[in-house]
C-alpha cells in the first residue's frame, strides 16, 4: 500500500516475526545500507502499515541519503512488547526497535557519545543533545537517561493522554459542561447511561486501567513528596522536582513506603474502581483492544459511547467522524469524594513515553552509521514537523511545534507533570499487561490487591537496582 515504507505484515507469533525480519535484506539494493524500524502501530489498526505520515517521513529522509533503505515491521499492539524483548535479549533484533520493552542497558546502544556531536540534520547544531527540550531529555536534570545513566532512546514526538468526550452525546444526556470533579464524573455517566449511551469505552488492555489508575494515585500522594524525595536527578543523595524510580525503590525496600502502610493506595484503587463501575463499557473484561487510537475504539468511534481515554496523537482519527468532540483531563478528587484528598487538580504532563526508538547493541557498522542518522533525522525540526502536523504529535525538540487541537490537554493542570507520580514499579515479566483486572472486576478483594501491588513493588524495585548497578546498601537488600 504504501511502497516507501516497505513495509512487512506483521505476524503473530514471534518466531514468525523472527523470520520476517530475518528475510528483510535480501531484494535490497548491494549499494545501499538497509535498516528495519520494528514497533507498534499507535496510529491506525492496519497490519502493514503505520500510514501516510510515517511513508512521509521515510520518503523525505530516504531523499537525504540515498544511499540507505528503511524498511518497517508493523507489529500488532497486544504483541509488540514479547516480540521485540525476546528479539533483543536472542540478539536478532533490527537496527531500530520500540524502546517500550524489557532490556537491559547494555543490550542497547549507549547514545551519550553522539548527543555530543553535531545533528548535521539541524544548521549550526554542535551538539545533538541541545536541540531537545530540556524538560523532557537531556538538561541540567540528566532526564531521559536509564538506569545506567546513559540515555539510550530518541523520542520521535512526547505522550500526553486524557479523555475525549462527545459533545454530542453529552447534549443528549443533558450535560452543559464536562466533568470538573470525581464527583461529577460518576453523575454524569449515570446521565449518560440513561440517556441510552455507554459513558466511557473501555478495554481489557492495560492503557485503560492505567488510565484510570494512575491520575487517581497521583493526586492522592502529592502529600508524600518531602517524604520520598531521597535522591536528585544524577540518582546521588539530593532532591529533585519529581520523585523518580529509585525514590521509590528505596521506600519499598527498606519498608519506609508500601501499600500496606500508604492508605492512598487503597483508596486510589477503591476510587478507580468506583469509576469503572459507573461508567465504564458493560463486561469490558472481554473486549480486546483494537490497537487503535482509543480505548474501546470501535464504540467510541461509532458515536455508541460518550468517552473514551486517548493520547494527543489519537486525534487524527477523529477526522471522518459525524460529530463533535472535545478534549479534558481526568477529573480532580476534591474533599467530598475523598477524606484523602489534597485538593490539588489532576496532573498528567507530556513525557517520552510515546514514540520513541532505539537501536539494539548488536547493530554494527554501516548499519549502526545508518540507524542513527534516521534518529538524527528524525529528531531535528525539517525532518519531524510534518510528521507531528500529521499524527497529531507534541514535539520533544525546542525548535519544533505542536499539532493543533489538543488546547484540552496541554493547558492547566494537567499539561503539569505530576510531582509525585503514580510508583512505575512493574517487573518486565508484566509490562504492558492488564495487572488489574481482577479487582476491578470484582474477583479480588482489596487487600488482596495491595499484597499482590507490593510483591510486584519489591520484584521491580530490586530489578531496575541490579541494571542501574545501585550501590546503596538498601540496594543490595
Amino acid at each position: 500500500m504504501y511502497s516507501k515504507l516497505k513495509p512487512i505484515i506483521a505476524l503473530g507469533v514471534v518466531a514468525a516475526t523472527a523470520l520476517a525480519l530475518a528475510g528483510c535484506a535480501p531484494g535490497a539494493s548491494s549499494d545501499k545500507t538497509t535498516i528495519t524500524i520494528a514497533g507498534p502501530n499507535q496510529w491506525n489498526t492496519d497490519p502493514q502499515s503505520f500510514g501516510p505520515a510515517w511513508e512521509d517521513l521515510v520518503d523525505r529522509f530516504e531523499a537525504a541519503e540515498p544511499n540507505i533503505e528503511v524498511k518497517t515491521v508493523v507489529l500488532p499492539l497486544t504483541e509488540f512488547y514479547q516480540t521485540l524483548s525476546t528479539q533483543l535479549a536472542a540478539g536478532t533484533a533490527p537496527e531500530l526497535i520500540f524502546n517500550q520493552v524489557s532490556h537491559k542497558p547494555d543490550q542497547v546502544v549507549a547514545l551519550d557519545d553522539y548527543f555530543e556531536q553535531p545533528n548535521p540534520y539541524i544548521e549550526g547544531n554542535e551538539k545533538w543533545i541541545t536541540a531537545f527540550n530540556p524538560d523532557y531529555i537531556g538538561g541540567e536534570a540528566n532526564v531521559g537517561r536509564n538506569a545506567a545513566q546513559h540515555y539510550e532512546f530518541v523520542p520521535f514526538n512526547l505522550y500526553l493522554s486524557g479523555i475525549y468526550y462527545n459533545k454530542d452525546v453529552f447534549a443528549a444526556a443533558g450535560i452543559d459542561e464536562p466533568p470538573a470533579t470525581y464527583g461529577d464524573l460518576i453523575t454524569d455517566c449515570k446521565a449518560i447511561s440513561a440517556a441510552g449511551f455507554t459513558p466511557l469505552a473501555f478495554d481489557n488492555s492495560y492503557l485503560a486501567q492505567a488510565n484510570v489508575v494512575k491520575p487517581i494515585t497521583s493526586m492522592l500522594l502529592t502529600k508524600y513528596f518531602d517524604e520520598l524525595n531521597y535522591y536528585g536527578p544524577d540518582g546521588k543523595p539530593g532532591t529533585s522536582k519529581q520523585i523518580s524510580v529509585k525514590d521509590y525503590s528505596k521506600g519499598v525496600l527498606t519498608g519506609e513506603f508500601t501499600p500496606q502502610n500508604t492508605p492512598e493506595i487503597g483508596e486510589a484503587f477503591t476510587l478507580a474502581k468506583e469509576v469503572v463501575d459507573a461508567c465504564a463499557t458493560p463486561n469490558w473484561s472481554g473486549v480486546a483492544s483494537t490497537g487503535a487510537a482509543f480505548t474501546g475504539a470501535q464504540e467510541f468511534l461509532a458515536g455508541k459511547a460518550a468517552m473514551s481515554f486517548g493520547a494527543n496523537f489519537s486525534a487524527t482519527s477523529l477526522d471522518d467522524v459525524g460529530w463533535d468532540y472535545g478534549t479534558l483531563p481526568f477529573p480532580t478528587i476534591t474533599k467530598q469524594d475523598s477524606p484523602l484528598s489534597t485538593g490539588e487538580g489532576a496532573r498528567s504532563g507530556a513525557n517520552t513515553g510515546g514514540t520513541s526508538y532505539m537501536i539494539p547493541a548488536t547493530t554494527e557498522g554501516d548499519k549502526l552509521d545508518a540507524a542513527v542518522k534516521f534518529l538524527q533525522f528524525a529528531s531535528s525540526p525539517v525532518g519531524i514537523q510534518p510528521w507531528l502536523d500529521k499524527t497529531g504529535g507534541i514535539p520533544a525538540l525546542a525548535d519544533a511545534k505542536p499539532a493543533p487541537g489538543l488546547e484540552g490537554l496541554t493547558t492547566g493542570d494537567w499539561a503539569l507533570s505530576p510531582t509525585v507520580p503514580q510508583p512505575a514499579l512493574l517487573p518486565k515479566a508484566l509490562l504492558g499487561q492488564a495487572i488489574y483486572t481482577g479487582y476491578l472486576t470484582g474477583n479480588k478483594s482489596l487487600d488482596d490487591q495491595l499484597t499482590e501491588t507490593l510483591d510486584q513493588w519489591t520484584t521491580s524495585a530490586k530489578e531496575v537496582a541490579s541494571d542501574g548497578k545501585w550501590t546503596d546498601d538498601w540496594a543490595q537488600q
